[in-house]
């Protein structure tokens, strides 16, 4: 029969009041070695409210209405209730994501409402959790490849190499569990098997770079784009998202440029794509973002917003994976086989006045910042790392908190995602959200703060009165119908907690504005 589903919904509510990621991994890999094989994948999947690996397309498009729905017409009984296994559940969420066409929502109901007939109160939360993609236990994929490598009794750094050349971390909780180190040994790059990629550090300045580096660097542009990672084999092309995410159908002018340029032999390669203008500037990432999501029209709107591509990196050629070379080594062979139009603007210093220079070119035209490469990094997919560090001048808002969302994991018992406010006459206008920025003594602090401020309630949200000032750091304001400003602010977190300031010094919603309208001094604009 296996194991039932009210045991992980159990292992869940554990996972959820437990502070010490030790434990948390301890108890995960113990509950992993008590299952039967067919179940190892589906559990570590849905433990980080997944159904499918990152680069699976499949969704199971149920919304919040469809689930009321279900919940007021399943009936709720004790009698005759099947007890739930993980098997079960697993495969019934695969059936639900396979439905389409005209009936669709009412044949995933009807799945859902067998499945919460025979739930408990329990089962029910953890199973909403899961469809909602919001588990909110503390639990993230480096939690399980931990909690893996103390199940398999596999070396850690193994078990992770083989989740960044897979992204798929079912496919290596099975492997390391039954086949052990030789399994895992076995798995190596595929062509159209997209790699987890790469990630860096943030940097505060050029000097802190240089000194980190200790000798000459390499610094690109840091894009204003999308970060995508492009695969040829013949004449097969398929190029995936940053979430590793196919995003072929939708860019077929990159497409057409990969196939005019890049060798039929079987490559890799890791670049950026930018929306451009009329004047050849970017446009803002938002409006690149359309270009990403369509799924019709496609040609039409591929005129409106043209695309650029700019590629700094060589994963695999010709059968063989670069990820242990040098980062030098990779971009000598890169510069050999692309044209120097598909390359990213890039220089090597070690010179402070240099680095300046580069970087006000690369604002200049329209792009974030800079990126900094050791020349003798190897690629580490997934990992984060000072090997590769990102420096992006932000510009700064004073904001208004008047609301917060409790947090869960390691933040959980704190009200620390905070809804942000730009003062609009007489009345407070959101114009974004954030958990970025503070300290553990920080995030007490405001809670407790906060808690005294509260104006009213729900089991989620506590809204406040608008006294606390925030100074936010931010890299672009974007429209919005979201929010009822008509903005939102892009990667916003907190620098500072400004209690030397009232609410009456905070920006105004007509300089939020401003600042949008100046930000197209330095890209285009359809």
């Amino acid at each position: 029969m296996g194991a039932s589903f009210n045991s992980l919904a159990k292992l869940c509510q554990v996972l959820e009041v437990t502070s010490k990621r030790n434990e948390k991994t301890r108890l995960i890999a113990d509950y992993l070695k008590s299952l039967e094989v067919n179940e190892m994948a589906p559990v570590v999947l849905l433990l980080i409210g997944q159904v499918f690996p990152e680069f699976d397309s499949r969704t199971l498009e149920i919304g919040w209405s469809t689930m009321k729905r279900v919940l007021t017409s399943a009936k709720q009984t004790t009698l005759l209730k099947q007890e739930l296994t993980i098997k079960r559940v697993y495969q019934t969420l695969n059936d639900i994501a396979q439905i389409q066409g005209n009936k669709a929502r009412r044949q995933k109901e009807r799945l859902l409402v067998a499945l919460i007939n025979d739930s408990t109160s329990t089962e029910v939360e953890v199973l909403l959790k899961i469809i909602f993609g919001e588990m909110r236990i503390g639990v993230n994929e480096g939690v399980l490849i931990e909690a893996l490598s103390v199940a398999s009794d596999i070396p850690l750094n193994l078990v992770r190499r083989a989740l960044m050349l897979t992204g798929n971390i079912g496919e290596v909780a099975l492997i390391s569990l039954t086949q052990g180190e030789v399994g895992l040994k076995g798995i190596t790059a595929e062509i159209f098997v997209p790699l987890k990629p790469m990630l860096a550090e943030i940097a505060d300045s050029p000097e802190g770079i240089l000194k980190e580096h200790d000798g000459k660097t390499v610094f690109e542009y840091k894009f204003d784009g999308a970060r995508v990672q492009i695969h040829r084999l013949g004449d097969e092309v398929r190029i995936y998202s940053r979430r590793l995410t196919d995003v072929t159908e939708s860019i077929p002018d990159i497409v057409n440029l990969v196939k005019e340029n890049l060798p039929k032999s079987g490559i890799i390669v890791e670049g950026e794509i930018t929306a451009t203008g009329s004047t050849g500037k970017p446009l803002p990432f938002q409006d690149l973002m359309r270009r990403f999501t369509r799924t019709n029209q496609v040609e039409k709107i591929a005129e409106i917003i043209p695309l650029k591509l700019h590629l700094f990196d060589l994963l695999y050629y010709n059968g063989r994976l670069l990820i242990d070379e040098s980062y030098e080594t990779r971009w000598n062979l890169l510069k050999e086989i692309m044209p120097t139009h598909l390359l990213a603007e890039r220089t090597i210093t070690d010179n402070l006045n240099d680095v300046n220079k580069f970087l006000d070119a690369a604002i200049n035209a329209g792009h974030e910042g800079l990126m900094a490469k050791r020349l003798d990094s190897m690629y580490s997919p997934g990992a984060r790392g000072k090997d590769w560090l990102k420096l992006k001048p932000a510009d700064t808002l004073d904001l208004v908190i008047i609301a917060a969302d409790w947090g869960s994991g390691r933040r959980k018992g704190w009200l620390s995602n905070y809804h942000l406010a730009a003062s609009d006459d007489d009345d407070f206008k959101i114009i974004g959200k954030t958990f970025k920025g503070l300290t553990d003594d920080e995030f007490r602090w405001m809670t407790k703060r906060l808690q005294s401020l509260k104006v009213s309630e729900t089991s989620y949200t506590v809204t406040v009165k608008p006294e606390i000032v925030v100074e936010v750091a931010f890299n672009e304001i974007q429209k919005s119908s979201k929010y009822h400003s008509g903005f939102a602010l892009r990667f916003a977190r907190i620098k500072r907690i400004r209690l030397d300031k009232s609410p009456k010094d905070a920006n105004t919603l007509n300089q939020v504005r401003d600042k949008f309208k100046k930000q197209f001094k330095m890209k285009d604009e359809i």
